[in-house]
């Protein structure tokens, strides 16, 4: 049924492209993680890849000048929605969930050093030592890369993502209903947000 359903979804996008968006709803994922008011009238949602050198400079450099000027003053907030685009970034992705109320931590974590730990010999080994850092033991990184029910909905919703707007590259941003994808500076962000502000 599920795979029947996303058949559909993926033929009214196909169907709509190049025409006015006539896409549904965003739908809200259990595990979609949010950063500032729940009830901000701007949104932004990101799918983004852990092992993604542009969404890293995109964490590194802009994030923080939109969480500055629109996410803590309440006139936007931020859903980050995992993108993996590979088992590495899988993997630190479930890590991050796993973490519980300090995922945002994490993933600064993660993309802070993120050419430290995907180029090392043992990835693995380089992600539990920077969970063990974040106060996860070796025991509850390995439990939780076991869980099939996370990694089932990290899958689902990175499939969603690409049925619904045809997610194909990270970082890639929806605002609006519509799709924004590549490194943006903080400048062709800020114009966004203005417009969907207005």
């Amino acid at each position: 049924m599920r795979r029947l359903l996303q058949a559909v979804v993926m033929i009214v996008a196909v169907v709509g492209a190049g025409a006015a968006p006539a896409r549904a709803a965003d739908k809200p994922w259990a595990i979609d993680e949010v950063m500032g008011k729940q009830d901000a009238p701007i949104t932004i949602i990101e799918y983004s890849s852990l092992t993604c050198p542009h969404c890293a400079v995109f964490h590194k450099k802009t994030l923080p000048e939109i969480r500055t000027n629109w996410i803590d003053t309440g006139k936007a907030k931020l859903i980050l929605r995992d993108f993996p685009l590979d088992p590495l970034a899988q993997a630190a992705a479930m890590i991050a969930h796993c973490s519980g109320d300090r995922y945002f931590a994490f993933i600064n974590a993660f993309f802070e050093s993120q050419e430290q730990w995907a180029r090392a010999p043992s990835p693995l080994a380089a992600m539990k030592t920077i969970a063990k850092l974040g106060g996860m033991s070796e025991d509850q990184v390995d439990k939780c890369l076991d869980d099939r029910t996370l990694l089932n909905e990290i899958n689902a919703r990175k499939d969603d993502g690409q049925a619904r707007y045809n997610i194909d590259s990270t970082p890639s941003f929806i605002i609006g209903g519509k799709l924004y994808s590549g490194d943006m500076s903080y400048e062709q962000f800020d114009k966004l947000l203005v417009e969907q502000a207005k």
